[in-house]
Order: C-alpha cells, then structure tokens, then sequence
C-alpha cells in the first residue's frame, strides 16, 4: 500500500504542497490549527489548498496536534510519516511552554505512527538543544527535543539540515503567530523512530545437567535478557561471533587448529581466594524439598534447585559462600567469571593434541564497577597450545604476532583507523585474575602479558585498554607448558565495528542486527542519536566498622536501573570529627544507548535505588 504522511500545523500549506508533487504515490493528510475561513482568506494559503486537493490530498483544519486520534478513525490512524515543521505556542511563549507543546504532540502522534513510522519536526538553530545545533544553546534554555520525546518512548535517530531553498514553493510562515516569514537559517530536521520498550526484567530460571543431575537455578536478574542469547551459534550474525571466526581463519594459517568439543557448564563449583568473593555471581545449591508441579512436569522432582544470591556480604576466609537452612550447609556454586577456570582440565584430555591450538569460547560472567569497558557480561574466546618446556617463549610470540595481525587486519579493512596493538607487562587484576578465580590450590595458572590497544575509534585515544591476556600454565601430567591467550570478544567487536557503548552488543533492537547481515563486518550507524542524560546524586552514612563494598554499589545500580546507569562518580567523602562516621556521596548518570529513557523513569529509578542501598548495605542515607 501507498505511505500515507501526515502533515501537522500548515501555515501556507507551501510545503505540504511541495511535498505532494515530490512524492505523488504517497497519500497525504496536510492540516492546519486555524479554521478553514480564516487561512482560505490568504492567497498564498488558498492557492497552495487548491494544489493539495487537485493532486488528490486531503486537507483538514481546526487539528490540535496534541489530540490527533480524534480526527481519524481507527483504521486510518496508521500513519507512516508525521511532519511537524517549527512548532510554536505562539506569541512569545517560552521554552517551557514549548516543550510542553511538544511532550504532548509526541503523546498524540504515539496513537497514530505505524510501528516503523517516523516524525519529523523541524527546528529553528538552537532549539532542539542537541550537539547537532550549531551554536549550541545551553540545555535549560533549549526545547530539549530529545528527552521531551522520550517521554513518548521515541529516540532521535536522524539529524539532518532543513534547506528550505531546495524545497520547491516552500515560504515559511508564522513569526508570533503572524502571516510573515522568519530565518530558518541553519534549521534542522530531526527524524525520530519507535523506541523498544524499557525491560521489565520478571525472573527467569535457567535449566541445565550439571553432572548427573538435571538442575535448574534462578538467573540473576541483571542478566536475565543476557542467558542464553546465542551469539556464538552457527546461525547467527552477529558481529561477536563474526569476530571470532575471522580471528579463527587467520590464525589457522599459522598452527593448526583444533575446536575443543565439550560442554562447559555455566556454574562453577569451588570457592575464590583473596577478596574477590563479591565480584563473582553466586548461586546456592539447595536439595530440593518440595517440586511444583511445574518442576515435576520438567523432570526436575528428582532434582535439585538453584537460587540466587544477589548482594550476600557473609563470606568465610577463603572466599567461599555459606548459607545455612536449620542444619543444612548449602553447596556453593558461581556463574563462571572466566574459561580460563577450564584450561587445565581440558588440557589433560587424551583428545587434545600438542602442537595444536585449541579453541574455547562462550559468555562468562563477573560483577564490576560500571564503566564504559567494564562488562558484566561478555563473550570469551581462549586459545590454547601445549608445548615442550623452554619453548614457550617462542610460541607465545608467533601467538601474539598472528593475533595481533589478525585485530589489525580487521579494523583496518572495516574502519580505516590507525590501531596500535602493543603487548604490555600484566599488573593489577589481570596478572592475578586466574589465582583469584581458581578451582583449586592445585591449577597454577599465570598471566605474563595484557594485549592493550590504542585508538581514537572509541572516543578518546589518551589511554589503552585491554582486550586480553596471555599467560601460561604447567600441565600436571606430561610435564608439557600451556600457553593460551585470552580474548574478549565484545571489546574486540566494539573496535572493529567503532560501537562506542558495550549495551548496544545485548540490544534487543532489529536496527543493530540489521547492520550486519551475512556476517559481514561494517562501521555501525547509532540509531539513538544523542540520549538524554539525568544526574541524581546519593548520600549516606557507611555502617560502623564494616568494609563498604563499592562492587555491590555498582552491582545494585546496574540492576535496578536495567543497565542504565552509566556512570558512578565519588564526588565527596566525609568523617565526622566526633563520632568518627564516615559519608559518602555520589553521583549517578542515568543514560540509555538504545532505548527511550525518561527523566520520570529516571527518577523513579533511583529512589528504588536508595531503597536497595539501604536494604542490601545497611546504609543510613541522609
């Protein structure tokens, strides 16, 4: 069927009858605020009425845009395309009222877009208030486009320069509601599209054989919409994946290449050493005791049940959970913060060939601050050899060589960037990550060396990040060296593909998957251009003599935000000089990559936020 495009707030009806003429297998509805006698009174505006009608449009006036469905009938309220070019209140009406004007024209035009529909409003230079306007004015004084419409659950997708002169006929009308023209100089048209609904994350549970045992657990909620999304399938496209078969191919052409068929289960039993026992998801193993019917019909009665312990600060020495049900000590089981848990085990294997390099990949899963390369979750690939002792070191540099070759190649062929890929001594974290989330005191395994890039892809090239490890272990058995390299797959995708923000990899959003059909590799093209950002800070009192844990912080802002939350800022710390409390305050920015995000769901956010705070850390806020 013909698109059908609706027209809001005609002056002189120049541009809706420029438009017809343009695109005449449209079908157009062009409408005006004032009544038919008084706008048929000026000639411009009769004449350009006649145009409209004579080339089949219709034409209707006295529309409030702010009421749109009352003007049509259900069945033809499915507009593909709604413009609205210089809105205004009229007379001298501020920036509030205009905004309000627009909240509500965004309300209305939700009850009458197709679902992949667009709106388009026209803007003066400076009005909308996005980076886009040049000057920019500053945010209070703007009309505030972008968080004005995702109120309607819309997102700016497109941004593009109004040029009236291309427009054939079009004069531009109704400076202070009067029947004159105003500059539209540097005017912009700004195009926003449906957005995906915010996640109402409701409780999912997990079914898997664990052993002999058919289990089940409850997924934590912050990553229920990240569990089993299958990236790395065969049938997929999506760039992670397309990452690490091209990666593959490279490096086959220098070792051969052996995939390592085994199931590697989600759940990792054992415990971690050193403080790290809060950095992991931990899942409690309970018998259990009374099956649903539900879980009967599963096959689940005869099995066992797991939950999940979101902020549990109770730990023993080594870092190992305990929760006590009466008489019953629960086994203690995490979601695997790494593969790297696995590497000796597979090691060992009779199938696994020396000489060969061994391929080992999937999600992994670890709590972290929140930052823009700190992911909760992410896609790991490992890569893995054995070689005789005193040959590791050769070994591990035609790795490095051939891997980073194989990043730069990528980047190169899809961005055109400058890449710098330097290999640099571990410290911190990386270089006792593997001791830290070990299965045993038995698994030595160590991490020599980070694989750190530079890059202005991502924004600012003032600091390297990393993108894996290498390292090596000693197998028990045959007394041969493991080398394996460890690759973040996510990272490596964002900066082939120059995606600024981890979110946008886990969007639910056709537009992103859409980019990257047959697997091929390409710059990615934002389709929520300028997210509105809302600020809102936290104060409190920490708990006398306890540790205050800033992961679990973070941790609870990552859940109850849905992954909005996008930074966290210590802006001031106080002790008082008598009682010797300390306070803390900090400041949270609220932000979405991909979806519609209001200052209301914003706000609501954080008082949930302050809720949890208070539940989860025992803080006193103030």
């Amino acid at each position: 069927p013909a698109p059908r495009i609706l027209l809001i707030g005609e002056g002189n009806f120049s541009f809706a009858a420029a438009l017809c003429e343009a695109a005449a297998a449209a079908r157009f509805v062009a409408t005006c605020y004032e009544g038919e006698e008084e706008v048929s009174a000026r000639a411009l505006a009769a004449r350009n009425i006649r145009r409209l009608r004579d080339g089949g449009a219709e034409v209707l006036f006295s529309v409030d845009c702010t009421k749109l469905k009352d003007y049509f009938l259900p069945s033809d309220r499915m507009f593909s395309c709604v413009y609205f070019n210089f809105p205004h209140c009229g007379r001298k009406a501020g920036v509030v009222k205009n905004r309000e004007l627009l909240a509500q024209f965004f309300s209305s035009c939700a009850e009458v877009l197709a679902e992949k529909g667009e709106v388009h409003v026209a803007l003066c230079n400076g009005q909308g208030g996005t980076p886009a306007d040049r000057p920019r004015r500053e945010w209070h004084n703007s009309w505030q486009i972008v968080a004005v419409a995702a109120g309607a659950r819309f997102i700016l997708s497109d941004v593009r320069p109004f040029s009236a002169e291309s427009i054939h006929g079009y004069k531009c009308t109704g400076y202070r509601s009067q029947d004159k023209s105003f500059s539209v100089e540097g005017a912009l048209n700004h195009i926003f599209t449906r957005s995906t609904p915010l996640l109402h994350r409701q409780p999912v549970v997990c079914h898997m054989q664990l052993g002999s045992r058919r289990v089940s657990f409850q997924v934590p909620q912050m990553l229920v919409d990240k569990i089993n999304r299958d990236f790395l399938e065969l049938s997929s496209e999506h760039p992670v994946r397309t990452v690490k078969e091209k990666l593959t191919a490279v490096l086959s052409q220098t070792f051969p290449i052996q995939s390592i068929d085994c199931s590697i289960p989600l759940l990792h039993q054992g415990h971690v050493s050193g403080g790290c026992h809060s950095n992991v998801f931990w899942i409690v193993l309970k018998p259990e005791q009374n099956a649903s019917t539900e879980q009967m019909a599963n096959g689940l009665a005869n099995g066992v049940l797991f939950s999940h312990i979101d902020f549990c600060k109770d730990a023993d020495n080594n870092g190992c959970m305990k929760v006590q049900e009466g008489n019953v000590i629960s086994e203690q089981y995490f979601l695997r913060p790494s593969l790297l848990l696995y590497v000796q085990t597979l090691i060992e294997r009779d199938t696994f060939l020396p000489g060969t390099l061994g391929i080992l990949c999937g999600p992994v899963f670890r709590k972290c601050p929140i930052s823009p390369r700190s992911l909760p979750v992410f896609h790991e690939v490992v890569f893995v050899g054995a070689v005789d002792k005193g040959m590791e070191s050769g070994f591990i540099q035609l790795l490095v060589d051939t891997i980073r070759s194989g990043i730069y190649s990528l980047h190169h062929t899809v961005s055109g960037c400058k890449l710098n890929i330097a290999l640099q001594e571990a410290t911190g974290f990386e270089a006792t990550e593997p001791d830290d989330f070990a299965a045993s005191a038995s698994q030595i395994t160590k991490i020599q060396h980070s694989i750190c890039v530079q890059t202005d892809a991502l924004g600012s090239c003032e600091e390297d990040f990393c993108v894996g490890t290498v390292g090596t272990a000693c197998a028990k058995s045959n007394g041969l060296v493991v080398v394996f390299a460890s690759l973040n797959l996510d990272l490596l995708a964002m900066l082939v593909c120059g995606i600024a923000d981890w979110r946008m990899l886990w969007t639910s959003d056709e537009r992103f998957l859409s980019q990257f059909l047959g697997g091929e590799l390409r710059l990615f093209k934002s389709f929520s251009l300028y997210p509105p950002s809302y600020v809102h800070d936290v104060s409190f009192w920490v708990p006398e003599r306890e540790r205050f844990d800033e992961v679990t912080f973070h941790t609870i802002a990552r859940q109850v935000s849905c992954e909005t939350v996008v930074s966290i800022q210590l802006i001031d710390s106080f002790q008082h000089s008598e009682t010797a409390r300390k306070s803390l305050c900090y400041r949270l920015t609220y932000q979405s990559c991909d979806k519609a995000l209001s200052c209301q769901e914003a706000a609501e956010m954080q008082l949930l936020f302050r809720k949890e705070i208070q539940r989860c850390l025992r803080v006193t806020l103030r």
